[in-house]
């Protein structure tokens, strides 16, 4: 992973990384965000009561946030979105700053394909960042099923698709990781106002 700049006198600078965790309803969003998180998880979840998810089941209304510490001088803050149609108009308050998201789809809901290439063109075009795609729930052989979401989301080649148990830490750190060299490489290769404005960085 890329080394962290220092600042003048051998101090390292700390660095935040904003990165959205998106996705259709009941793709595994705050699960996600709560397997990583080191802070107990902002969290703005209602009880829902919809014939094809049950009376107990939750959605996030407003967002979720927790924080996760790459090293001394890296944080990455997680931002969740709702994914109910009814309160995207958070998805574009949430999406200010980010550096790149996680677009999350459930392989068991393949009715929800549809919404999630809606969410990703949202996204995209509210900012030129970098994503990727995890799919939740595999069961089974991944390889099928994440050819099977890529050509389903009609994701260009080089958008990574990977699979990750939203509930298993180690999978869930892997694919951040796969998004953060990602931004990083971004922010490499972009240098300006722009990027720091949307990085935020203390001496």
């Amino acid at each position: 992973m890329a080394s962290t700049p220092r600042a003048r006198g051998g101090r390292r600078r700390s660095r935040s990384v904003k990165i959205v965790v998106t996705g259709p309803f009941d793709a595994g969003k705050t699960t996600f965000i709560r397997t990583i998180s080191e802070i107990t998880v902002l969290s703005t979840e209602r009880d829902v009561s919809q014939p094809d998810v049950g009376p107990t089941a939750s959605t996030t209304v407003a967002m979720d946030f927790g924080r996760i510490t790459v090293d001394s001088g890296l944080a990455l803050y997680l931002f969740g979105t709702p994914g109910q149609e009814r309160f995207e108009f958070m998805w574009d308050i949430l999406a200010e700053g980010m550096l790149g998201f996680v677009l999350m789809v459930d392989a068991q809901r393949a009715d929800s394909f549809h919404e999630a290439r809606r969410i990703r063109a949202h996204f995209t075009e509210l900012a030129e960042a970098p994503f990727i795609v995890v799919v939740n729930k595999i069961e089974g052989d991944e390889a099928p099923v994440l050819a099977a979401v890529r050509a389903e989301l009609e994701l260009p080649d080089q958008v990574p698709v990977v699979a990750a148990a939203a509930r298993d830490r180690e999978d869930v750190k892997r694919a951040l990781v796969t998004l953060l060299r990602a931004v990083l490489d971004q922010i490499q290769d972009r240098p300006g106002p722009a990027t720091a404005a949307r990085t935020g960085e203390t001496g």
